[in-house]
């Protein structure tokens, strides 16, 4: 399943603060495409290193990272797809912090699940799926518009967002008992799921704090 977008409302402005989340990180990905393996390692958050105390900015600078093509366009189009309408309900920079602090705590879920790991990690996926827990308790009965593949056929249909995101969760559950005893790289399933649940219980403080029209990112 691919989320498109929300069909349920209209946002009422333009999603700045978003558009400039993707756009950095475009811009960190062909820093990845031009630097290799040496950028990436640098900035990747090793378990590890944090558990010992080491480079704790790799904790902000991996969420702008990816490790493929298919993994920064998935990435990105499930952030479009919810982003704006959690931008537009908080206001910029409430948004912003949001989104960050979902990174943050996705990535501390990780490194606590297998602090010893030397398995580099990156990726927006942990603070995507705050952005994505925040939605599914704000707006749980938008109907999201759905790509569904089923073999070679490709359907459109509309989902509820909490059907929607809620199978999305069962689905980072049900894999974590793959994942969590192996020692090779993989998807980082724990994040997700830490993201989700930070954003699920934190999104109505960042929205109480939202003033009623507000759609600018300087309150």
């Amino acid at each position: 399943m691919i989320p498109l977008h929300d069909d349920s409302r209209q946002i009422r402005g333009i999603p700045v603060v978003t558009a400039c989340i993707i756009a950095v990180n475009v811009f960190v990905f062909l820093l990845e495409l031009a630097y290799g393996d040496a950028f990436v390692t640098r900035w990747s958050v090793v378990p590890r290193d944090i558990s010992s105390g080491h480079h704790f900015v790799t904790i902000l600078t991996a969420m702008f990272m990816h490790a493929s093509w298919s993994h920064i366009i998935g990435n990105m189009v499930f952030l479009w797809a919810f982003g704006p309408e959690m931008e537009d309900t908080m206001g910029g920079w409430r948004y912003l912090a949001f989104y960050l602090l979902g990174g943050i705590f996705a990535f501390l879920g990780q490194i606590a699940a297998d602090p010893g790991s030397t398995i580099p990690n990156l990726g927006a996926s942990g603070a995507i799926a705050s952005v994505m827990g925040g939605f599914m308790v704000t707006y749980p009965k938008d109907r999201i518009r759905t790509l569904l593949f089923f073999g070679w056929f490709v359907r459109v249909t509309f989902i509820p967002a909490a059907v929607l995101i809620g199978f999305w969760f069962l689905s980072q559950l049900l894999s974590v008992g793959d994942i969590v005893s192996e020692q090779s790289g993989g998807v980082a399933y724990v994040a997700h799921i830490a993201g989700l649940i930070f954003g699920a219980v934190s999104a109505r403080f960042f929205e109480h704090f939202s003033l009623p029209g507000s759609q600018s990112w300087e309150e």
